[in-house]
C-alpha cells in the first residue's frame, strides 16, 4: 500500500515532543530477546520510509542479506516478524500455528464494532472457531455458480475494463448464492448502493493509516479514514439489515425457494458449549459483509490477472482455448462440472495465484504469546506477516520462478489448499481463508466463461509484451493500469451479450 508521507511527516512532527520526553525517561536495560535480523530503523519511524510502495517487493530483495525470517519495526509500535521462504512458512503454520492465530486490531475496522463480528479480522478465539465451522460445512453448499442469474446490463463503451466487469459479475455472483437476488440490477438502487459502499470498505481498507502506525493520534483521525468507514459500512450494514427483513418475510409467507448461505445464518440453533443459541443481526449482517468483500475482490483480481498473462503469451492463449472447445464445445455454455476436466486451464490459474498472490502478505497475524520460532525469541503482540508473493518466486522451489509457465502444474500434485507451503496464496493453518473453495471455483468459472464465449484482443496500439505489468497495493494487489480488451466482432458481441455469458 502507498504510504501518505504527508500525513506521516505531519505525524511524527506532532508526537516528536512525547517521544523526546518518553526516551529521556526511559530507563536504559539489556534486552533479552534475541530477534530476526533486519535493517536498522529510525527513531519514531522505524523501517517504514524503506518499504515503498510495494513493500512484499522491498522486503524479498531484504531476504538475500537477512534470511528467510526479517524483522522490521513500523512506526513507533509495530513490531513486525516477515516470513520469506517455503520452509519458514511451514515451520510456521504446522509448529506455531497457534500461538501465530490472532489479527492485529487496526483502527478502521472499529467502525461499526465489525471487527467483533468478523471471521477473517476477528481475534481467535471460540466464537471465531464456531464461525469458522458453520462457514466450512454450510457456506455456498446448496448452489452450483452455474445456476446463478445472469445481469441485465453491463457497462457500455467500446473495450471493457476488466477488473471492473469481473468484479461486478463476482458480486452479482455472491447476491445470488449468499441472498438468491440479483444485484447487478441497474434499476435497482439498493443494490447500487450496496455496491458502492463496498467499493469504498475496500479502499479504506487497502489505505495505511497513520492511526495504526501511530497510536497516539488515533483519536485526530487525520485521514479521515475511520470517518469514511463509519460512513461505507453503516449503509452496507443498513442495506443487509433491509435483505435481513425481506428474507424474514418471506419466511413469514411460506415462499418456497432454493435454500441459500442466508437461510444457514438464520435457521442456526446452537447445540455445543462454544456456540451461540442463535446469531444475532449483527452477527449475521458483519459475515454478509465479509463474504462479499471477500469473494468479489480477491476473483476479479485474479482473473484480471490470469487473462493478462494469456494475452501476454498467445501461445498459452492457444492451449487453454483449445482446451475448452474440446471439452465444452460450441453448442452449451460452460459449466462449473467442466473445471475439473480441464487440467491446463487449472494450471492457468495457479500459475497466475503463483506470480499475483490476491494478498501478497496474506491477511496479517498476531502473536498471541512469546514464541520461540527457528532460534527467535518473538514477543507477544508482533505483528506476523508471510510473503506469499516472495515465496511464490523463490527460486529454491521453482524453475525458472519470474516467468508465466502454467505447464509447470500439469502432472504437479501442488495446489493451493494450504498444504505447499511454495503455493499459499489463500493462507494456510487454522486461518486459512475460509473462503478458497468458493474463490477458487469463481475464479475458474468466470475465466473459463470469457474464454469460451468469445475471442479476446488489445485495443488497437496496444501489443502484448508492452502491457504494464506494475502494481497498486490496497486491499488486494491489482494491476496498476486496469487491462481493457475488447471481443472480436464488437461490431455485433455487446458488452452485454459477454456479461450474460457469466
Amino acid at each position: 500500500m502507498e504510504w501518505e508521507w504527508s500525513y506521516l511527516f505531519f505525524s511524527a512532527i506532532m508526537l516528536l515532543p512525547a517521544f523526546i520526553f518518553f526516551f529521556s525517561k526511559k530507563k536504559t536495560s539489556k534486552c533479552s530477546y534475541k530477534l530476526p535480523p533486519g535493517p536498522p530503523g529510525l527513531p519514531i519511524f522505524g523501517n517504514m520510509f524503506e518499504l515503498g510502495t510495494e513493500p512484499y517487493k522491498k522486503m524479498a530483495c531484504l531476504k538475500q542479506k537477512y534470511g528467510p525470517v526479517l524483522w522490521l519495526k513500523v512506526g513507533s509500535s509495530i513490531n513486525t516478524m516477515v516470513v520469506q521462504t517455503a520452509q519458514a512458512a511451514a515451520e510456521l503454520f504446522k509448529n506455531h500455528d497457534v500461538s501465530f492465530a490472532d489479527r492485529p486490531m487496526v483502527d478502521v475496522n472499529l467502525a461499526h464494532n465489525y471487527y467483533q463480528g468478523s471471521m477473517a479480522l476477528g481475534r481467535y478465539g471460540s466464537f471465531w472457531r464456531f464461525q469458522k465451522r458453520i462457514c466450512t460445512v454450510e457456506m455456498f453448499v446448496h448452489k452450483k455458480i452455474s445456476e446463478t442469474k445472469a445481469a441485465n446490463s453491463a457497462e457500455k463503451g467500446s473495450g471493457i475494463e476488466v477488473t471492473r466487469f469481473v468484479f461486478l459479475a463476482s458480486f452479482n455472483m455472491l447476491g445470488n448464492l449468499i441472498l438468491s437476488k440479483d444485484l447487478a440490477d441497474p434499476d435497482s438502487e439498493e443494490a447500487s448502493e450496496f455496491f458502492n459502499a463496498m467499493k469504498g470498505i475496500m479502499e479504506w481498507s487497502g489505505t495505511a493509516n497513520v492511526s495504526d502506525i501511530f497510536p497516539l493520534l488515533r483519536r485526530f483521525d487525520l485521514q479521515k479514514l475511520r470517518k469514511k468507514m463509519v460512513r461505507d459500512m453503516g449503509k452496507a450494514m443498513e442495506i443487509a439489515s433491509i435483505f435481513l427483513k425481506e428474507r424474514e418475510g418471506e419466511r413469514k409467507k411460506c415462499e418456497e425457494k432454493g435454500k441459500d448461505f442466508l437461510d444457514v445464518l438464520l435457521e442456526f440453533e446452537g447445540t455445543g458449549k462454544d456456540e451461540p443459541a442463535k446469531l444475532s443481526e449483527h452477527e449475521i449482517k458483519v459475515l454478509i459483509v465479509e463474504m462479499f468483500l471477500a469473494g468479489s475482490e480477491t476473483t476479479s483480481s485474479i482473473v484480471e490477472w490470469a487473462l493478462t498473462e494469456l494475452l501476454r503469451h498467445p501461445e498459452a492463449m492457444d492451449k487453454v482455448k483449445t482446451e475448452i472447445s474440446r471439452v465444452v464445445g460450441p453448442n452449451r455454455k460452460f459449466e462449473e462440472s467442466d473445471i475439473d476436466n480441464l487440467p491446463y486451464m487449472q494450471a492457468v490459474i495457479k500459475e497466475s495465484l503463483r506470480l499475483h498472490p490476491p494478498l501478497p502478505f496474506l491477511i496479517p497475524r498476531e502473536t498471541i504469546q512469546d514464541t520461540k520460532f527457528m532460534g527467535y525469541d518473538i514477543p507477544k503482540g508482533t505483528q506476523v506477516l508471510v510473503n506469499a508473493w516472495a515465496i511464490g518466486r523463490d527460486p529454491e522451489c521453482w524453475d525458472d520462478p519470474m516467468s508465466f509457465k502454467p505447464k509447470r502444474f500439469l502432472g504437479s500434485k501442488v495446489d493451493v489448499k494450504g498444504q505447499h507451503y511454495e503455493l499459499i496464496p489463500f493462507g494456510a493453518g487454522r486461518r486459512m481463508c475460509v473462503g478458497s473453495p468458493l474463490g477458487h471455483r469463481m475464479m475458474h468459472f468466470t475465466l473459463g466463461s470469457l474464454l469460451h464465449e468469445f475471442e479476446w484482443e488489445l485495443p488497437d496500439g496496444v501489443f502484448p509484451k508492452s502491457i504494464n505489468m506494475d502494481e497498486s497495493m490496497g486491499l488486494t494487489a491489482r494491476k496498476r493500469d486496469s487491462l481493457k480488451v475488447m471481443p472480436k466482432r464488437l461490431d455485433y458481441i455487446s458488452n452485454q451479450q459477454v456479461f450474460e455469458s457469466l
